[in-house]
């Protein structure tokens, strides 16, 4: 194959910071997807490196229908699109990861078995390559009614895992002040998850083969998500850490208590909150009793309400926490070094990164689980995530700087993510140049925000 160089007479690689490319196609194929992507961005990739994919495989399905995928996960042809442009780039030297963590419930079994594992070994081969698949998970859950009672131990990260530990103002968790009852994590331990989150220490584990890799290039799907507003290369982050306990995901409580877990200090919340936190803590981690218990949750619903209409756990446009942890985990990867710490605070010493968004088939409303199918039609790539995902957004027909993740990536002082301001940022739509303020009606497909975010993200009428 012969790539198209589209794009690489508009800018340099040092000029690609805030300029993203957006390619229209409207099927998924694998030659297209290989053409349009830009030799002069995939020109980071020098013969002997190792490249690191990170795909969006959160789960194998939508949750609730096990026969829809290709708008929850990213699609087979684009990983196979790209693999073929790294391939070529390392010329016969070279190893490629294509890893991911998906969510602990989700089987990496029937996920894997979505994609042509055989064929891409068989690309590497021929083009002398080694490459490996990697499940980065600790830990695999089986769940009952979404109650854990069950949980396997899985080898991670051949290479293992770097923690790092970003102390007070390395972290953008620095002066937040959580709830009395504390973070949430991703288990029902949530005295690790403040343990690890004290307001001093910030406690992370990420992938070695991540953090020592020459390249990382970022595979994101295109999709709203209940917690952070959209999910595209900034949260698709989460994945390359290996102990989701980790990871704050809200602060406990209403406002009345300080916390972001509901919006609203009604009976409910109340009521749910302090229960729902005991039977975590004391009841469901012993797994006898969360198998008894877990019909009993269909009762829960019942009276609490269903996630998928009511606000609870930070599914809403106030969650002050999950952007924190987003960006962290975003700086780990560019500036930190395999003993545990960071590289000095400039462009210069930022990780190689290359961002492809899988945005023919995304996901709107409930992401990331259960969104429904938007045909969108576009492809996007850069070299920074934040200039991604504000494109992304202003193309979904939100205002990038509502929502939480990327505007406060504009302000990090402490090992920035990006050298520019908002307004630097421009999407280069099939070779024409546009600033986000002014990007033409008929390029913007209006995505449905997830229940909790709609009538807050959604961009103001008089786009140009």
């Amino acid at each position: 194959m012969t790539a198209n160089t589209s794009g690489s007479n508009i800018c340099d690689i040092r000029k690609m910071q805030g300029t993203v490319l957006v390619h229209s196609m409207d099927r998924y194929d694998v030659e297209r997807i290989y053409s349009i992507l830009s030799d002069e961005i995939f020109s980071q990739i020098q013969q002997g490196d190792t490249v690191v994919l990170k795909p969006n495989w959160v789960m194998e399905s939508h949750k609730y229908r096990p026969d829809d995928w290709d708008y929850v996960i990213t699609h087979p042809a684009v990983i196979t699109g790209v693999l073929l442009k790294v391939l070529e780039r390392l010329a016969g030297s070279g190893r490629v990861f294509i890893m991911d963590g998906p969510t602990t419930e989700a089987s990496f079994r029937k996920l894997i078995g979505r994609y042509p594992v055989e064929k891409w070994q068989q690309l590497a081969g021929t083009s002398g390559i080694t490459i490996e698949i990697v499940d980065l998970r600790e830990h695999e859950w089986i769940t009952e009614n979404d109650i854990v009672v069950a949980r396997t131990k899985l080898p991670g990260d051949p290479l293992g895992k770097v923690q790092f530990n970003l102390l007070d103002d390395e972290s953008e968790f620095f002066g937040h002040r959580k709830s009395l009852r504390g973070y949430q994590g991703a288990d029902y331990d949530r005295s690790e998850t403040n343990r690890a989150h004290d307001g001093h220490t910030n406690l992370y584990s990420v992938s070695r083969t991540v953090v020592e890799g020459d390249v990382f290039i970022n595979l994101a799907k295109l999709k709203t998500h209940r917690k952070s507003g959209i999910t595209c290369c900034l949260k698709n982050l989460v994945g390359i850490n290996t102990y989701k306990n980790y990871l704050p995901h809200h602060s406990e409580g209403g406002p009345a208590e300080g916390g972001d877990q509901f919006p609203a200090d009604n009976v409910k919340a109340r009521i749910e909150g302090p229960l729902v936190s005991f039977l975590k803590q004391h009841v469901l981690k012993n797994p006898v009793f969360a198998r008894l218990l877990s019909p009993l949750n269909k009762l829960g619903k019942n009276i609490f309400g269903d996630s998928r209409r009511v606000v609870r756990s930070g599914n809403w446009y106030g969650n002050d926490t999950i952007w924190r942890m987003i960006l962290d985990l975003n700086k780990l990867l560019l500036y930190g070094n395999a003993d545990g710490t960071l590289r000095a605070a400039d462009a210069s010493s930022r990780k190689r990164y290359i961002g492809v968004v899988d945005a023919i088939r995304a996901g709107e409303g409930h992401g990331p689980l259960t969104p429904e199918p938007v045909d969108m039609g576009y492809v996007m790539c850069g070299t920074d995530p934040v200039a991604i995902d504000a494109v992304c957004a202003a193309l979904m027909g939100f205002d990038p700087m509502k929502i939480p993740c990327i505007a406060h990536a504009f302000a990090i002082k402490n090992h920035p993510l990006c050298d520019y301001p908002y307004e630097a940022v421009c999407a280069v739509i099939d070779g024409v140049e546009f600033a986000l303020h002014k990007l033409p009606r008929e390029k913007i497909v209006p995505f449905e925000p997830q229940f909790g975010w709609k009538g807050h993200i959604e961009r103001e009428p008089g786009i140009e």
